[in-house]
């Protein structure tokens, strides 16, 4: 790559972060902006607990201004591991708990996908046998199975985390399948020719060639099975981000909602991002 090639690169990045920074403070600034509404005529009797939620107690928008919102992030991140009890955990806390549900899944996911990926896409026969109850199963939402799954396994926790399981498990395996059947037959001929046994060949010429296909439906799985999450532990309560999205929208504070949000597109972002990290270092050393 030539230094123009680099330094246009480079300038387009800058403009493109600038350009972000912009937009974000441009939202913001409309989001404060318009916060205000005009104050309720006759306004002097007793607010239900609905006019209360939509700010008719004040003049403060339908929703938390984001100044509102950086105050409690600040009060939140300043201490998010404290622990006063059960419905009264930090956003630290509440995080590890879905993290460790989402990871025990995945990775169960991942050590039965990618075998028996490996195996549709090396086998024509057991692509044949095996397809039909992928394409059955695939489309199933995964909370579909959250009833089934409490009623067998009667404990919430493996509940949720088999969620994830079912939900990770299917972009890692047609993956790995598509990656595996999709290796230059050349390769395969030449590692027969030097005699390599089929587990070397495996290893030694069909894993390196399909690295990208698999990381690609892995990084697939983890986005699903972030999604999933929040919504499972809505259902199961507990602990967890998606509990403590649901927690704090019945206790009407709608600035902690609006954190817990902001707070679940961060931590799935760096999760897609470290999964896109070891896909470019994969892709870098082939």
């Amino acid at each position: 790559m030539d230094r123009t090639t680099t330094e246009w690169k480079f300038s387009l990045n800058v403009r493109a972060t600038l350009l972000a920074v912009l937009i974000l403070i441009a939202g913001l600034g409309l989001w404060e902006g318009l916060h205000q509404v005009p104050a309720i005529v006759g306004g002097g009797g007793q607010l239900s607990e609905y006019e209360q939620l939509m700010a008719g107690a004040d003049q403060t928008a339908k929703v938390p201004p984001p100044s509102a919102v950086l105050l409690r992030a600040w009060e939140e991140l300043s201490n998010p591991f404290y622990d006063a009890g059960p419905n009264d955990k930090g956003i630290g806390i509440q995080l590890g708990y879905s993290l460790y549900r989402v990871l025990t899944g995945y990775l169960m996911a991942a050590a039965i996908a990618i075998p028996i990926g490996f195996l549709i896409g090396m086998s024509p026969l057991m692509y044949k046998a095996l397809n039909p109850y992928i394409q059955v199963l695939r489309p199933i939402s995964p909370l579909a199975w959250m009833p089934l799954a409490l009623f067998i396994i009667q404990d919430s926790e493996a509940s949720a985390i088999f969620v994830i399981f079912i939900c990770s498990i299917w972009p890692m395996l047609l993956n790995t399948a598509f990656g595996v059947a999709g290796v230059r037959q050349d390769w395969v001929n030449v590692a027969r020719t030097h005699e390599l046994s089929s587990m070397k060949t495996a290893f030694k010429v069909i894993l390196p060639a399909a690295a990208p296909t698999i990381l690609t439906g892995m990084r697939i799985s983890i986005g699903i099975a972030w999604l999933v999450i929040v919504a499972a532990e809505m259902l199961v309560g507990g602990t967890g981000i998606g509990y403590y999205v649901w927690n704090e929208w019945n206790n009407l504070d709608l600035t902690s909602v609006i954190f817990s949000i902001l707070m679940i597109g961060v931590v799935g972002m760096l999760l897609d991002l470290a999964l896109s990290s070891v896909a470019r270092l994969v892709t870098y050393q082939e």
